[in-house]
């Protein structure tokens, strides 16, 4: 390296150590700045739902505390009750509208906002703030009542409007189990692990040429969700046990566990499975 070179490289070093500081406190108030120009463009929309979350962020009470900046706290204060009055307006009407949908199209519906449920292992949440809807864990990005009551009524349809019975369903199910504790050498009537079981239930119901070629298309699905209900509507039915006389019993838990729906209908972390003789 020259001389000169040395001493330009050192310069440039000199003088971005001195910029640095004036670049941080530019950065933070174009932060301010931005945030500022959000909510002016969120009053102009009389966007309530973002301009409310925006007003409960800490950069609004920074905006607040900022010298220069005191004047925003009365008008923040002004916005953030108008806000609020309008979301909350704003969810009654969304409340009354979700449920008329849902009556409409005959579909039962418990709504304890922002949670909603309608049959056993159908649940979802609604955020106002990002305009999306949970439900199952799938997320539709929409609050449309009608778009939810849709939504509800094709996963009410993927998981009870179709063939079941429960006999067939559980006697299944048993020979699955009965066939892993054989290949693990396991006695009967010993809890086998819940993700197991579920796997080896789902390949049992997959057809001789998906295994000669495992092409998805081929593949049949079967999701945690649909489990959880076939075992609820196999708890409805009364059934006592396999066409063989085995009992099914759950154990909940918390390490490698399936969110089924127990006897009460409430869903549980089930880590095991078993079936047990039935005594006389």
């Amino acid at each position: 390296m020259t001389t000169h070179e040395k001493f330009l490289q050192e310069a440039q070093a000199g003088l971005n150590e001195i910029v640095k500081p004036y670049q941080i406190e530019i950065n933070r108030r174009q932060r301010l700045a931005d945030f500022m120009k959000t909510c002016i463009r969120n009053a102009g929309r009389n966007d309530f739902l973002q301009l409310d979350e925006q007003l409960k962020n800490k950069m609004a009470g920074d905006i607040e505390d900022e010298n220069g900046l005191e004047e925003t706290s009365d008008i923040f204060d002004s916005l953030r009750k108008y806000a609020n009055e309008q979301v909350e307006r704003y969810r009654m009407e969304f409340i009354e509208d979700l449920t008329a949908r849902a009556q409409e199209a005959d579909l039962e519906i418990a709504i304890d906002f922002p949670r909603f449920s309608s049959l056993k292992g159908i649940a979802g949440e609604i955020d106002f703030s990002s305009r999306t809807t949970t439900i199952n864990s799938k997320l539709l990005k929409s609050i449309d009542p009608r778009r939810i009551v849709t939504a509800l009524l094709r996963l009410k349809k993927q998981l009870y409007d179709r063939p079941y019975d429960p006999r067939t369903f559980i006697d299944g199910l048993y020979g699955v189990y009965a066939e892993f504790i054989k290949k693990e050498n396991l006695a009967p009537g010993t809890r086998a692990p819940a993700q197991h079981l579920y796997l080896a239930y789902v390949l049992s119901m997959q057809s001789k040429s998906f295994f000669q070629d495992m092409d998805k298309g081929k593949f049949r699905g079967y999701s945690v969700d649909q489990f959880g209900v076939d075992l609820w509507r196999y708890f409805q039915a009364g059934i006592e046990g396999t066409s063989t006389g085995h009992v099914f019993t759950m154990r909940p838990g918390r390490i490698s566990a399936l969110w089924l729906i127990d006897t009460d209908g409430e869903k549980r972390r089930i880590t095991g499975i078993s079936f047990e003789e039935k005594e006389d």
